[in-house]
């Protein structure tokens, strides 16, 4: 049984039983990863040392974001805009 079946069963089951349904999957990590890096960041402030963040420049997203000459049309407005 897979992942997503199971999901379906426990929805199912709890239907049944007029309990609320469990969360989809996959919908709580990023709130795992989060906790778990200022738990990770707590515990080195309480030790003394220093709480190392990494930084990521603006640059290196810039590759998700469409390039802004491409949605121009030389008005100065989006192409698609109205």
């Amino acid at each position: 049984m897979n992942l997503t079946q199971q999901y379906l069963l426990d929805a199912y089951r709890a239907q049944c039983r007029g309990e609320p349904a469990p969360p989809a999957p996959g919908t709580e990590e990023w709130q795992l990863v989060r906790e778990w890096r200022d738990r990770r960041e707590f515990d080195a402030v309480v030790a003394g040392r220093p709480v190392r963040r990494r930084r990521r420049p603006a640059r290196t997203w810039r590759w998700l974001l469409p390039s802004r000459a491409a949605h121009r049309d030389g008005s100065g407005r989006r192409s698609g805009a109205t």
